[in-house]
């Protein structure tokens, strides 16, 4: 037999802690210390939303902000009209300078032709505005390519650049032992060297919690601002902010042999209870977050207990497996807790075959969004 209802509201909802997410930019503002600590709002707030994080983020403290994208950093300014705020990606091929001067954002420039076409702007206007400059120390992914190019561009172009922030980007931070890590401090200390009055900024969130301390003058944390673990292997020393929960629309049991889920990934090895969710991978959920026949799969809160998801996620829904609970705990109109404080995002993310990240920033639009407030007190 089956039971069958219909849940009032969204199925899914998102519960989102704007006072955890101040609390959490406050402890690393204390480790950052006697540096400054920035806030990393690209992607929409990694998926919060920046409408609602930002204004949480600059009463908590913060007043220097990254974003990735001009049109984000467009977004961010009229939500922060006073802060600092800095594009990751740099002077976009093609866009303006005046647009990047027009809206007060700095972009982080790590190319020469950007760098000359950026104080060419400066000096044409007659005004310098500023920009970071970004040096690659491994990543080979945007940034001046080694320190001598750094330096022949500054020498040519710096006159009229309004540089004000010296920058690179942790490969490996999460995993301290990893030899690049200190590698990427070398170099990075030999840029500090041969640009002395130019702050410094190097630390990511894992970066900030690395044994050298590579903090500088200015930290960059996203992911740890969000409830994500800056130190894997170890406890989260973050607060949790986001909690997704989903209902329940069914449950039924099945015999063993039976399967569920497309392709019969996954066969019940007993008579088992299945409660099906409202949710899938439209939502944002890893397809591969279910366990099948080959491979363990994401566990999920169910009453309180962790249960496993089970069978290949759908568009719209998802299976877990309810067995071991007495039948009222789980029931149709229940809430289920994907991750939150129950169920370590880490955890979730790891068992599913993605990162924490990618969760958070491909949580659907079909959720309910539930804000928070900070106490009146913070």
């Amino acid at each position: 037999m089956s039971d069958v209802v219909a849940p009032s509201g969204p199925p899914g909802r998102l519960t989102i802690d704007l006072g955890a997410l101040a609390d959490n930019w406050r402890k690393l503002a204390r480790l950052a210390a006697p540096g400054r600590c920035a806030a990393v709002v690209k992607a929409d707030a990694y998926g919060i939303g920046l409408a609602e994080a930002a204004p949480a983020l600059w009463e908590g403290g913060a007043r220097v902000f990254f974003v990735a994208h001009l049109g984000e950093g467009v977004a961010a300014r009229r939500r922060l009209p006073e802060a600092q705020i800095y594009v990751l990606n740099g002077l976009e091929a093609g866009a303006d300078p005046a647009d990047y001067v027009r809206h007060r954002l700095a972009p982080v420039i790590g190319a020469e032709d950007d760098l000359e076409r950026w104080s060419a702007f400066g000096a044409r206007e007659g005004e310098t505005s500023p920009c970071a400059l970004h040096l690659d120390t491994g990543m080979n992914r945007l940034g001046f390519e080694s320190l001598a190019r750094l330096r022949a561009a500054m020498e040519t172009h710096g006159s009229a650049s309004g540089a004000d922030l010296l920058m690179s980007h942790f490969v490996s931070s999460e995993f301290p032992d990893d030899p690049i890590n200190a590698a990427q401090i070398a170099r990075f200390d030999a840029a500090r060297a041969a640009f002395p009055s130019l702050p410094a900024s190097l630390a990511n969130s894992s970066g900030m919690f690395l044994g050298q301390r590579p903090i500088h003058d200015l930290a960059r944390p996203g992911y740890a601002l969000y409830g994500g673990n800056p130190t894997p292997g170890g406890a989260n020393p973050m607060r949790p902010v986001v909690t997704l929960t989903v209902a329940i629309q069914q449950t039924r049991w099945i015999e063993a042999g039976m399967t569920c889920g497309y392709n019969a990934q996954w066969t019940a090895r007993r008579r088992t209870r299945l409660a099906t969710l409202l949710a899938g991978y439209a939502d944002g959920l890893p397809r591969g977050a279910g366990a099948t026949d080959l491979k363990p799969g994401a566990e999920v809160a169910v009453a309180g207990r962790r249960c496993p998801l089970v069978g290949r996620v759908s568009m719209d829904l998802t299976i877990v497996d309810v067995t071991d609970l007495p039948e009222d705990a789980a029931r149709p109109g229940e809430r289920v807790e994907f991750f939150g404080s129950s169920v370590d995002l880490d955890d979730f993310a790891t068992r599913t075959g993605t990162i924490g990240y990618q969760v958070l920033t491909t949580l659907g639009p079909r959720y309910e969004r539930r804000y928070l407030p900070p106490p009146a007190s913070q």
